[in-house]
């Protein structure tokens, strides 16, 4: 069909190829097609229709499809390329993130290790300085600023070194001008062969800069005024911006004798005046200044210095006994008659003019505590045993130690600076310091920037994280009250902290709080039957979504949390399955069902994007970036399953164990231990005679063999029952272990075989020693009675002479006489009875046993050990005493994990003592090494074992 042309009679060709007659001119025409190309598609359709009304209603269908569909066309391709666009803009910024991650992790890699290197060039100029000081030049006092990362600028203080060398002066963090002028002089002579430069900064202008920003932490009981120079113990609550070191130990030691209360700190050596001052180097002034407050450790009460003690009373100067009143019960003890004509009541004895000095600490704690072991840029790995944060450096073969809390250390957390440290305590014994809290310290100086939280948790921390995206500028916590209280804290705004919001957490177990690496405010905890993903607001409101399992099986609980290097959620469960969650979101994106049997306890992030799985069966499994696993490795079991897994240096791991055992090694090697523990209450030790060993034995089972010089341990064996006592015999070769049915075995020390047992009663046997002439073993049994052997050539062969009883109460304590024909010894209701072993019969006439002198000393009721009873003491707080083989101290534990170091004897009611720290239970044995010099604590329900110097 056409139409009629009006003019030339030129035609146009329609849609089909169907030739139109045109309806106007050509000018016209293309005016109408410029109108219809601008038109939107409803009226395109009515243009077409009006140009094409000759054709058929067919063809103009056709045409109004096709143009729809060619508009859909071009809508769908610019959506797919909005979208692909959108895809590779989203690679993009993942892929930069990733970019900025690895810089900031070289950044704190080259952070950490300046300042590692500082530490030990300070320990250097420090030795040097000591080194001259004795040609007649005083030391000098210098401080240097903290390299405190996010905390910049704080001061820092380390009194620790390497190996046993010189330590640090116990009062700053010295890198003075003479290490700089010696360090630029050999450099201008190696670089340009002439002598060094003059130093052209403004020394004075540095030094009041630092002397600004040098701040003193007390960590000093009124016990003692010496330090651990392995160990720094700071006062938990120091403000980083308070300028007036001096006044405020000034104020925290007149607070603390008016109180009438010591802190439990290791010692008060840092009670010293402003920086320049003479004495604010040197432990000597602070002696003279405060030595006198000591008597704290008797009645905490200075008045009653020159009066009459009421639980140590002599009625007469004549009278040859005086009464020791324990619990209210009157003890008598006899004055030997050399000591009759000076002993005087009112006579102070001094604490000795030697300390002790932590020196390693055996131990960590992974059975019950998780994300508790970091590496450090510096090498250094760290982990916590009892009351003691360790860090390790397994190249070195090295420790230092934190000794900042009064309790269990139950949490820790590493900031993105990797040099500040946050670890979370439980409740202790006494004083508002002994509260649940946390403490911010420095990993390099070992000083303490701020105390968290005292007076506001009600259990304790066991969870803690630094945020990530923001450069840690707050810190979650986790307290394991009833309410399971989750609490955010802006760390550094000021002394204490501030709290900027808390809110009930879970009603059940949370086992782990960590911050999104990427999305700032983004938190995530998981615990039984529960992950929540937290939102904190700019106003610090916590909201809360939680975590939908949809079609996935729901475990009992959500066991360990990492993160990809893209931001999603990698979760584990109680139920060995893995779960990756989406970023952003709250819902399960990819599923791995049953990748370990029974729960997954650790996901640890690899710096390639990889992740290592550990869990309660032993295995440690290896993923790629894509969650495919590549590799597996088994932990034997007598280490105990997997607990936590971090990445060492390279591709090398470290691996706590449920049975607290730290091991080292890769995917391609063997697992080596590098610390091995007990497992649980740590009874007893006892020392090698002539060699650098001891044994230990606890209620694990385990018996053993340690090596005080390489701090490792020899050999361990599970015997099978509890031990509760053990003993080395004098000629070194076979150990005696007491067991709780009355049972007690001999086993070779070398081979670790059993050679022989015995049985005597049916109770505890609470401890075993042999006589000085090694002719005769003494058992003290529950039972209330000794029994007594006689020692035959052969090593494990013994034979019984018969049993001492008269006892009320169960033996706790024995001590043979040195020439080895009276036995002395302790019982439970604080009787001190005096024994002739080879007839079994008490001694009753104490003319013939008070002039004796004493192998041992390890009975705590005697004359030799009145000083040790404070008033306010309970019979059963002192578990353990002993003195060294010269009888120049005397050490005892108690039950509230101090250790106290008197002169030999302590038999003045004001005897003077140095107290330490370290342990978080009641200490249940301590014993001197062979030489002496070193001293051995047990700690009990902390089942660590610390070994202390005396310097």
């Amino acid at each position: 069909m056409s139409n009629e042309s009006d003019h030339d009679g030129s035609c146009t060709q329609g849609a089909d190829g169907e030739i139109l007659k045109p309806t106007s001119s050509p000018s016209q025409h293309r005016h109408r097609l410029h109108d219809i190309m601008s038109t939107s598609v409803e009226e395109v359709d009515e243009q077409v229709l009006e140009v094409t009304q000759s054709t058929t209603t067919s063809n103009s269908t056709t045409n109004h499809v096709r143009v729809q569909k060619t508009f859909k066309n071009l809508h769908e391709f610019s959506e797919e390329m909005l979208e692909t666009e959108k895809a590779g803009l989203v690679e993009r910024v993942y892929d930069l993130e990733r970019q900025v991650l690895e810089q900031k992790d070289e950044i704190v890699c080259l952070k950490s290790t300046l300042a590692d290197v500082l530490r030990r060039l300070a320990t250097i100029d420090n030795s040097y300085e000591n080194s001259t000081s004795g040609s007649g030049r005083g030391g000098i006092g210098t401080t240097a600023a903290g390299l405190g990362g996010t905390a910049g600028g704080h001061a820092v203080s380390d009194n620790v070194t390497a190996g046993g060398q010189n330590s640090l002066s116990s009062k700053s963090f010295r890198f003075s001008r003479n290490t700089l002028t010696r360090l630029n002089s050999s450099v201008e002579e190696k670089r340009f062969g002439r002598g060094p430069s003059r130093v052209t900064s403004s020394p004075s202008r540095v030094k009041t800069n630092l002397a600004q920003k040098a701040i003193h932490y007390s960590n000093g009981s009124l016990h003692s005024d010496s330090m651990s120079s392995h160990s720094i113990s700071p006062a938990p609550s120091p403000s980083p911006r308070q300028p007036n070191a001096a006044a405020i130990a000034n104020s925290q030691h007149a607070l603390l004798a008016s109180s009438g209360m010591g802190k439990r700190w290791s010692s008060t050596g840092d009670f010293i005046s402003s920086p320049g001052s003479p004495s604010g180097t040197g432990s000597s002034g602070s002696m003279s200044r405060f030595s006198a407050k000591s008597l704290l450790n008797l009645s905490g009460n200075t008045s009653r210095q020159g009066q009459s003690h009421p639980y140590v009373q002599r009625k007469n100067d004549d009278d040859e006994y005086v009464k020791l009143y324990i619990s209210g019960r009157p003890i008598v003890i006899h004055i030997p008659e050399a000591q009759l004509s000076t002993y005087e009541m009112t006579k102070v004895q001094p604490a000795p003019n030697k300390r002790l000095r932590l020196d390693w600490a055996y131990g960590y704690r992974g059975k019950d505590c998780r994300s508790n072991l970091y590496q450090l840029p510096t090498g250094e790995m760290v982990y916590f045993v009892a009351a003691v944060v360790i860090l390790y450096n397994m190249d070195e073969h090295t420790q230092r130690h934190y000794l900042g809390h009064t309790d269990d250390v139950k949490s820790l957390a590493v900031h993105p600076n990797k040099l500040l440290v946050a670890s979370g305590q439980c409740g202790g014994h006494e004083g508002r310091e002994s509260l649940p809290h946390i403490l911010i310290w420095n990993s390099v100086s070992l000083a303490t920037l701020n105390m968290i939280g005292c007076g506001e948790f009600t259990g304790s921390i066991n969870c803690l994280s630094f945020s990530r995206a923001d450069s840690g500028s707050i810190l979650a916590a986790i307290d394991d009250s009833p309410d399971k209280t989750i609490s955010i804290w802006d760390w550094q705004k000021k002394e204490g902290g501030r709290k900027i919001t808390e809110t009930k957490c879970s009603v059940d177990t949370v086992v782990a709080v960590e911050f999104h690496p990427l999305d700032k405010g983004q938190i995530i905890t998981i615990g039984k039957n529960h992950i929540a993903f937290w939102s904190l607001d700019q106003n610090g409101m916590l909201y809360k979504r939680m975590g939908v399992f949809e079609t996935f099986e729901k475990p009992k609980y959500v066991t360990a949390i990492s993160f990809t290097q893209t931001g999603d959620v990698v979760t584990g469960d109680s139920s060995g399955n893995l779960a990756v969650w989406k970023r952003g979101t709250n819902v399960i994106s990819r599923f791995l069902k049953k990748v370990h049997e029974g729960p997954v306890f650790t996901i640890c992030a690899l710096r390639n994007g990889g992740f290592v799985t550990g869990g309660k069966d032993g295995l440690l499994l290896l993923f790629d970036d894509a969650l495919h696993m590549k590799a597996e490795q088994i932990v034997e079991a007598h280490f105990g399953a997997v607990r936590v897994v971090a990445q060492g240096k390279g591709s090398q791991l470290l691996v706590g164990t449920t049975k607290n055992c730290i091991l080292s090694g890769d995917f391609t090697l063997s697992l080596v231990p590098i610390v091995m523990g007990h497992t649980d209450i740590l009874w007893s030790l006892s020392t090698h005679p002539q060699v650098a060993h001891f044994v230990t034995g606890g209620r694990d089972r385990l018996l053993q063999l340690w090596d005080s010089l390489s701090h490792s341990v020899v050999w361990s064996k599970d015997i099978g029952e509890p031990i509760h006592s053990v003993q080395i015999a004098n000629g070194g070769d076979v150990i005696l272990a007491g067991g709780v049915g009355g049972r007690w075995s001999v086993f070779d020390i070398v081979t670790r075989e059993l050679l022989a047992t015995y049985t005597d009663g049916q109770e505890v046997i609470q401890c075993l020693l042999f006589s000085p002439d090694s002719n005769l073993l003494a058992v003290g049994s529950k039972d209330n009675s000794i029994y007594i052997y006689q020692c035959t050539k052969i090593p494990h062969r013994f034979s019984k002479i018969g049993k001492c009883t008269g006892h009320s109460s169960f033996i706790s304590h024995l001590d043979w006489s040195k020439d080895s024909q009276v036995l002395r010894s302790n019982s439970g209701d604080y009787e001190i009875l005096y024994w002739n072993p080879t007839l079994c019969r008490q001694i009753t006439s104490q003319s013939t046993v008070k002039n004796l002198e004493w192998d041992t000393q390890n009975c705590a009721v005697s004359f030799e050990t009145i000083g040790i009873w404070p008033e306010n003491f309970d019979g059963t707080d002192i578990n353990s005493v002993c003195k060294d083989g010269e009888e120049q101290f005397l050490v005892c534990a108690d039950d509230f994990g101090k250790i106290r170091l008197f002169s030999y004897p302590a038999s003045q009611p004001k005897s003077l003592s140095h107290s330490y720290r370290g342990h978080s239970s009641h200490v249940t044995a301590v014993q001197f090494m062979h030489d002496g010099v070193r001293l051995l604590s047990a700690g009990g329900m902390d089942t660590s074992v610390l070994q202390w110097r005396v310097v």
